[in-house]
């Protein structure tokens, strides 16, 4: 058997092995290399191109709740993300050129696995194809997605945070802490300011020149990815109540920061900072002369300034079936942020998923469809769940089912989410035969 991937992002990385392990003959079309996108900045498969965390593994979380699901469904990605974890206090934030390394050294190793450098630019496949190309999706394969589907693209806009080398940071003006002291106090860097400070930095980000977006007609944001320009605009307080909180944070001196912006490790090393948060589409120059009203980034080199780009995504629950199949042809699959799923791991869940039933379509096996108590089978309602204004959706809690019994503790509410969850997964896995990432 020979399934075809197209996309070497997080959800084509994922699918490929699913599909590998299981005897499946997989070649991967990855465009990078002969071409690019507006955010990409190499030809590394799964390249994180937004931020280098894969948010909480809390009990607390739904986001560690996804990750308990995928790990016992032997999830590639998850095992390289922890191999090349950075400091990030409860959250999974990883070292991003080791983390490529180490997913294209996991298929690499599979003699059934070929990577071919090639833009496709249409839909005549041979064999059954997962198509993972992701938001940014080249203009020539979006315009063969549509014809061929003969349905509507919607979009939304995305931002990306910026990236500081950490010799250019003035460390008088900044503290390690994490929020609530929650794993190492080294995990994060944090830039505190006055109330004079904050009132003019605001003041001069909902003033700054923002880039133009000439290729695009609409300007719809994502609020899950809304740049801090934006917030900004909303009010005075926003990203005090936002990115910028100080809750949870005390410097050197037991104090709490009027208003503080956390830099997160992006590397082992700890030689560059991201801005948590601080997705932007402000001009260059703009970003570093309001980004550097900061005291602790006065002086502060950016290695990356963020970026703004239009995501793009179908209209799935027209199209797909619940385990990420075309409806009008199983053997067509679609996987990653353009189905609908947004974020790293929900997208590595998307590929996960979409492996596993274009192989169960192959081997003429029922499609698989998880617990409606776990993230992954509320994900797969989610794309198949019609509606007039089909968004793209996050892992929440919200998702899920109630719990029976009454909780008032919120924490522990949902610390009862999850253990269902882990076990409802576990508990279908085995009447499947699928523990631990086993064939259907």
């Amino acid at each position: 058997m020979r399934v075809d991937v197209v996309g070497g992002g997080l959800a084509g990385t994922e699918a490929a092995y699913q599909l590998l392990k299981r005897g499946v003959d997989v070649v991967m079309y990855e465009m990078r290399g002969t071409g690019s996108t507006p955010c990409h900045k190499t030809d590394n498969l799964a390249e994180l191109v937004c931020s280098n965390s894969l948010k909480s593994e809390a009990e607390d979380t739904a986001s560690g709740l996804l990750k308990a699901e995928l790990k016992l469904l032997d999830c590639m990605l998850l095992r390289c993300a922890e191999a090349s974890r950075v400091p990030a206090g409860g959250a999974l934030a990883v070292d991003r050129e080791e983390f490529s390394r180490l997913a294209e050294r996991e298929l690499s190793a599979f003699d059934n696995f070929r990577l071919e450098r090639k833009e496709i630019t249409s839909l005549d496949f041979d064999y059954p194809v997962v198509i993972a190309s992701g938001p940014l999706t080249s203009d020539a394969l979006a315009d063969a997605i549509a014809q061929k589907l003969g349905a509507e693209y919607l979009g939304f806009y995305d931002a990306v945070a910026p990236i500081v080398d950490a010799e250019s940071i003035d460390y008088d003006h900044a503290f390690f802490a994490s929020r609530y002291d929650k794993g190492d106090p080294t995990d994060y860097l944090n830039c505190p300011l006055t109330k004079e400070e904050y009132d003019a930095f605001v003041t001069e980000l909902v003033n700054a020149k923002v880039a133009t977006l000439h290729e695009f007609e609409k300007r719809e944001i994502f609020e899950a990815c809304m740049p801090v320009e934006v917030m900004a605009k909303r009010g005075a307080d926003t990203l005090r109540y936002g990115p910028m909180r100080p809750v949870g944070i005390r410097d050197k001196d037991g104090k709490r920061p009027y208003a503080v912006v956390q830099l997160r490790k992006e590397n082992t090393a700890g030689s560059t900072y991201n801005l948590v948060g601080f997705q932007t589409n402000l001009t260059f120059g703009e970003q570093k002369r309001v980004f550097g009203m900061i005291p602790a980034l006065r002086n502060a080199e950016f290695l990356r300034y963020g970026v703004m780009h239009r995501n793009t995504f179908l209209n799935a629950p027209a199209l797909l079936t619940q385990g990420f199949l075309l409806k009008e042809d199983a053997k067509v699959a679609f996987a990653g942020q353009m189905t609908g799923v947004e974020g790293y791991v929900e997208s590595i869940a998307s590929g996960l998923i979409a492996a596993l039933n274009i192989y169960a379509a192959e081997t003429g096996e029922d499609e698989i469809i998880f617990p409606d108590t776990t993230i992954c089978g509320q994900l797969q309602r989610h794309i198949g769940r019609e509606c007039d204004d089909y968004q793209p959706m996050n892992a929440n809690f919200g998702l899920l089912p109630p719990i029976g019994e009454k909780i008032r503790d919120k924490k522990m509410r949902k610390v009862a989410y999850y253990k269902r969850g882990e076990q409802d997964m576990k508990r279908f896995l085995n009447d499947r035969k699928m523990l631990k990432g086993g064939t259907i």
